[in-house]
């Protein structure tokens, strides 16, 4: 089995743009929220409103991130055999499902604003969700975005959806070591708040 990647594909080096661009420009967006409010005063002070703006950006751009790189696995030679029949069908349809199981199940544990920075803009959770998927994942909807890139890799048997893939990976654990620590500064800061309130 020849692993291909043509890397003469430009729809091969946007797709990867747009993964790089997602995490980081929201990172950017959110931080700078929370410093200056800048999504907030554009709603005239509706920290909710913005939040929802914010969300509608993250969902639209994910869904363009999507297309791109089912596009760029198209233009990609195809590999055949990169899994032995029937696992060449079942491993990536297992993989896709469980992904979006993990992705749904956050979202709803997390609800909008939960799950698309609302923390942020001011919108804190009472306390930290703990059932599914989170007692199973720490980051339960990077995982399954992750799952459902490989899976559809697999499924078309493009090698280069397994590069693409490897990619996302690294990329979100980097994202994560940004936004992981800006989160729960923005949690401790509010138990101190408490703390100062309570004495």
């Amino acid at each position: 089995m020849q692993f291909l990647v043509h890397t003469d594909k430009t729809s091969l080096w946007i797709s990867l743009a747009s993964i790089t661009f997602n995490p980081v420009a929201w990172n950017i967006v959110a931080q700078n929220e929370y410093k200056n409010k800048t999504i907030t005063r554009m709603f005239g002070g509706n920290a909710r409103y913005g939040c929802y703006f914010l969300t509608l950006l993250i969902f639209s751009f994910g869904i363009l991130r999507d297309s791109l790189y089912h596009r760029a696995l198209l233009h990609q030679p195809q590999t055949p055999g990169l899994l032995p029949a029937p696992f060449d069908t079942l491993v990536p349809a297992v993989l896709f499902v469980l992904g979006q199981v993990f992705v749904v199940t956050s979202t709803w544990a997390l609800g909008i604003t939960g799950t698309f920075l609302g923390d942020y803009f001011g919108i804190l959770m009472d306390a930290r969700v703990e059932g599914f998927p989170f007692n199973v994942l720490r980051d339960p909807m990077y995982v399954g975005s992750t799952m459902s890139f490989a899976a559809t890799a697999l499924w078309y048997e493009r090698s280069a959806g397994l590069l693409i893939t490897l990619y996302v990976y690294i990329v979100y654990v980097i994202a994560l070591r940004f936004e992981g620590p800006f989160t729960d500064m923005i949690y401790a800061k509010r138990a101190e708040e408490k703390k100062l309130k309570s004495t």
